[in-house]
């Protein structure tokens, strides 16, 4: 513990974000973040705890407390303190195959479990990585290094996002040859077209993919392993496969007058804003446009906030997300202790933002919609909307949502986006392959295992664990890895 005392000299200082009024006018990252000293200060304000719930990662209260990865974040935060920038990196990537990815979109479960924030304001470990991994690429820590010795086995992976790329890496780093294929056109999965440009710029994906490439990796877009890519091919190929497709079959609303024209799915509007961002800077006209339009956003996540703020960008006249449960509340309740993740109201960019533009949050809880409601050329109009109130169901225990009778009303809606999250992968990948799906969807494994019911085939990511965080997806990446290579060697020492 390099300052004994930083937590009792140190307030906690977060990097500033441009205000939302100006960083609406375009779709570039919005934070500013603190120079070096002041850096330092914040790693100094580390305990270095006994017991560093902050690199955890176990469950409590049915949610991860801590780091999913087990970051050694204690280690790192007094090597930022010390000015040894060099080895704060390799402790930081010793269990991060993505520092430029987590410091950028994880909602840090960290710092939720941080002990200073038991009694005060937690450190600063998200704006910490942030600076560890961006000063390794400005001093070429983060640079290519190829392995020096290549096995002779061949690795399939399909799917490019943050649980395939970080199988990829890891057996790449241990000798195999690697190809990742990828349906869409350019390489990241969820993390290219899933995460708003402003959120994570698309140049940072670039930047990372170009390192692997360098490092032997070989990715093919354009890929659509099922359909124009054979999977008996793949099996064919290779000594083993590794399936990360994600989970990308959305839940839809079922209501009356969902055939609606302005009615679509979250990740189809986030795609192709992204889509027509990197193509053209939206000149194309490429995408599904809220300019002008009042919007409805139906889900409270992460995604539904996404919505919210891509939409502002666009010039909607009105944004509101409509979310079925109950407002959150302000602080703790008495069931939710430390180092549980707090379960209380968050206030993200998005709303932020139409806070800002509209003069209020935008959104509207214990609400779902009743009925979508069109003009005579099918073209959304309207929404109806009913109250919702929990009440406990005596036969499960559980609270549900009932209508509460009589409160229906109606909103102006001309763009509807739909984000009430997904059901599981899409079912034509793990049929092209043979193997099980569970009854959420995903793929089916042993417990504690990645490898399907057939041979050689393995998955990992939302493909196999369900709708989750980047974090969980690259932890899945890397234990798959681990099982690819101890199958196709008898033995691994990928950590």
């Amino acid at each position: 513990m390099g300052k004994k005392t930083g937590f009792l000299e140190y307030d906690r200082q977060d990097s500033e974000s441009i205000a939302p009024l100006e960083r609406i006018r375009n779709f570039r990252e919005f934070h500013i973040h603190l120079p070096e000293e002041k850096q330092r200060e914040q790693g100094a304000r580390c305990m270095e705890c006994g017991v560093p719930f902050c690199q955890s990662g176990k469950p409590l209260g049915g949610m991860a407390a801590g780091c999913p990865l087990n970051n050694l974040i204690p280690e790192w935060n007094d090597l930022v303190y010390t000015g040894n920038w060099e080895q704060a990196y390799y402790r930081l990537h010793k269990t991060n195959s993505f520092p430029e990815f987590t410091s950028r979109v994880c909602p840090a479960l960290c710092e939720a479990s941080c002990t200073c924030g038991l009694h005060g304001k937690p450190v600063t470990v998200h704006d910490n990585e942030y600076g560890i991994i961006e000063y390794a690429y400005e001093h070429g820590l983060a640079a290519a290094k190829p392995p020096k010795v290549r096995t002779g086995k061949k690795v399939a992976v399909v799917g490019s996002g943050p649980s395939g790329l970080a199988a990829a890496d890891q057996l790449n780093k241990r000798g195999h040859s690697v190809t990742v294929y990828e349906r869409s056109d350019r390489v990241g999965g969820l993390l290219m077209y899933g995460i708003p440009n402003m959120k994570l710029e698309k140049h940072i994906i670039d930047r990372k993919v170009n390192v692997m490439k360098e490092e032997g990796v070989t990715f093919v877009t354009g890929a659509n392993v099922g359909k124009n890519v054979k999977a008996e091919d793949l099996k064919r190929d290779y000594d083993a496969v590794i399936l990360a497709c994600g989970a990308s079959n959305p839940r839809d609303i079922k209501a009356p007058g969902r055939d609606a024209k302005g009615i679509c799915f979250a990740v189809d509007f986030l795609t192709a804003t992204t889509k027509s961002l990197l193509d053209s800077d939206l000149k194309d006209g490429k995408f599904i446009s809220a300019k002008d339009k009042n919007v409805i956003v139906i889900g409270g996540g992460d995604t539904g906030n996404d919505c919210v703020g891509t939409s502002i960008r666009h010039g909607a006249a009105s944004v509101t997300q409509i979310e079925m449960m109950p407002k959150p509340p302000q602080e703790r309740a008495d069931n939710n202790p430390w180092p549980q993740w707090p379960r209380v109201l968050k206030t993200d960019y998005g709303q932020e933002e139409a806070i800002a533009v509209y003069g209020s949050d935008p959104r509207v809880y214990q609400t779902t919609v009743k009925e979508f409601i069109s003009d005579k050329s099918g073209q959304l109009k309207k929404v109806r909307l009913v109250r919702l109130e929990s009440r406990l169901d005596k036969e499960t225990g559980r609270n549900v949502m009932e209508e509460i009778p009589g409160s229906e009303y109606e909103m102006d809606a001309d763009l509807v986006l739909i984000a009430a999250g997904f059901l599981g992968s899409e079912r034509y990948v793990a049929k092209a392959f043979g193997v099980d799906v569970d009854a959420r969807g995903n793929v089916a494994t042993e417990p504690g295992t990645h490898k399907t019911n057939v041979d050689n085939i393995f998955t990992a990511g939302d493909m196999h664990r369900g709708q989750s965080l980047v974090v969980w997806a690259i932890r899945e990446g890397r234990e798959a890895a681990r099982q690819v290579d101890e199958k196709l060697m008898g033995y691994t020492n990928l950590e």
